[in-house]
């Protein structure tokens, strides 16, 4: 017997946030099967540090972006 497994989907469209400058700003996304995830800007893998902190649990991941400027658009 032989078969592939269906890969981890979005459970819901992501959707823009609006936060002021200067401000923090949380993403959400789920997922329908635990799987990592991987944050970008463009082509550009964010990583954990002051700027940018990411969790994840099960098939729920965040993003928390601290102190916005006009290039976290």
């Amino acid at each position: 017997l032989c078969f592939s497994a269906l890969p981890a989907l979005f459970k819901e469209e992501l959707r823009d946030e609006e936060a002021k400058e200067g401000e923090a700003v949380t993403l959400h996304c789920e997922l329908t099967k635990p799987a990592p995830v991987e944050w970008k800007k463009g082509h550009t893998t964010l990583r954990p540090s002051e700027k940018y902190r990411m969790r994840q649990k099960d098939v729920t991941a965040e993003l928390v972006i601290h102190s916005l400027s006009e290039a976290d658009a």
